[in-house]
């Protein structure tokens, strides 16, 4: 690496603690507890809605192609708010973007709340172009713990995501089943009012913004982290190993009602299935791997055991054989999400946390953009198999090219 490259590294690396410090440790431990328990909320009410849109779509006569299109649209509207979103919180401070986020929240489950036709469910989802809970959560963790915990730290978050999942999916399920799709909408509104609460409870949240002066809508602000040594191949990677098992994840409702025949309540205890399994592998196994191996092994990992859970994935015929590949699939999605948040705000100033944290959940909001017309396409021309088919070819592509680096970098270190 030049030494250029190793002043921009040292920098960012360097830069985390004194941030980190500003807040005495047991005001840095209270905030980031109260994150986690903002994070658990935000998650418990998105998958409440994610089990009850799809069956809300269907009663409002939207066929696959179209509910593939409301997912777009998602996926495009949270693809540009992304970075924007995460450049707003490096100027104006985690704090304010939470806030921001939270509202439009509100505004977002109010409009589910009365929807009743194919209209209001597109006009319901606009909102979502500040809707990063998550990212804004994950920005605050980033900035108050150390370089060499961070990656435990964000597996923690992972942890609140499991729960939320088990809640909400749960819930989601019952008041489905008992209720109609009426009822829920009004529930999750209820559930954003109180993050909104705790967002306010906040008060000692970091301001690691400094120059207000700057504008948001900065794309050359944005796009200049990929300059940084080491990102953008980070960063491709992500995109590139990502997308099959992105396209999965949004195809999976559709999995559920379709080719496993799951109804509303059935589809609620298998997401709660996911959460377990979430909670306990980001919970319990994560955090002691990060300690013990390297993140550039943990990345291996992760793709190599995707690449095994799409060829698994390819030729199942029923829900007990998928349950069998839900461990590995969430540990490999657990994992390579976290170590690659990591290894991509450590390579960059921890002023640009935020802005590097909403280009990672961009290319979350990338993968939901293509994700349902490609997998839609696959889907129905070429049954399910193909979609794990094409993540086992896609993932041990990248994986042989990262060994095959691997390999490379420690005989030049040898010689």
């Amino acid at each position: 690496m030049s030494a250029g490259g190793e002043t921009a590294e040292e920098t960012a690396k360097a830069s985390v603690p004194i941030q980190a410090h500003v807040i005495d440790q047991p005001k840095r431990k209270k905030i980031i507890n109260i994150v986690y328990l903002i994070a658990t909320l935000d998650i418990t009410w998105m998958f409440l809605q994610f089990s009850v849109t799809p069956y809300l779509a269907k009663k409002l006569g939207f066929d696959t192609l179209w509910l593939g299109y409301l997912q777009t649209m998602v996926g495009l509207i949270q693809l540009l708010g992304g970075p924007m979103f995460g450049r707003f919180a490096d100027i104006f401070g985690a704090r304010a973007a939470l806030s921001l986020s939270c509202s439009a929240t509100i505004v977002f489950f109010l409009l589910l709340a009365i929807a009743s036709s194919p209209a209001m469910l597109f006009l319901h989802k606009v909102p979502t172009v500040f809707m990063h809970v998550l990212p804004a959560s994950q920005m605050v963790v980033a900035d108050l713990s150390e370089p060499d915990k961070r990656a435990d730290a964000l597996s923690k978050i992972g942890l609140c995501f499991g729960i939320g999942m088990i809640a909400g999916s749960t819930l989601g399920g019952q008041l489905n089943t008992r209720y109609g799709h009426t009822p829920p909408p009004r529930a999750r509104r209820t559930g954003r009012i109180v993050i909104d609460e705790n967002v306010i409870v906040v008060r000692c949240q970091p301001y690691h913004g400094e120059n207000k002066s700057k504008s948001i809508f900065n794309v050359g602000e944005i796009t200049r982290l990929l300059k940084f040594p080491g990102v953008m191949r980070t960063f491709v990677v992500k995109i590139i190993a990502g997308l099959p098992s992105g396209i999965f994840q949004v195809m999976f409702s559709i999995i559920a009602m379709e080719f496993f025949k799951l109804k509303p309540q059935q589809n609620g205890y298998l997401m709660a299935y996911f959460g377990i399994t979430s909670m306990v592998i980001q919970g319990g196994v994560i955090g002691r791997m990060t300690a013990r191996y390297s993140e550039g092994s943990l990345l291996l990992l992760s793709i190599g055991v995707s690449s095994l859970v799409g060829l698994a994935q390819a030729y199942m015929q029923n829900v007990f054989q998928f349950c069998l590949t839900v461990i590995p699939m969430m540990f490999a999605l657990s994992t390579f999400n976290v170590i690659t948040d990591s290894m991509l705000t450590k390579n960059v100033p921890s002023s640009d946390t935020g802005t590097m944290l909403g280009l990672c959940a961009s290319v979350q909001s990338l993968l939901r953009t293509v994700g349902p017309t490609v997998g839609g396409f696959l889907y129905v021309n070429y049954g399910v198999s193909s979609i794990g088919l094409i993540q086992f070819v896609v993932n041990i592509a990248v994986f042989v090219y990262l060994l095959q680096r691997h390999f490379t970098k420690t005989a030049k270190q040898k010689e």
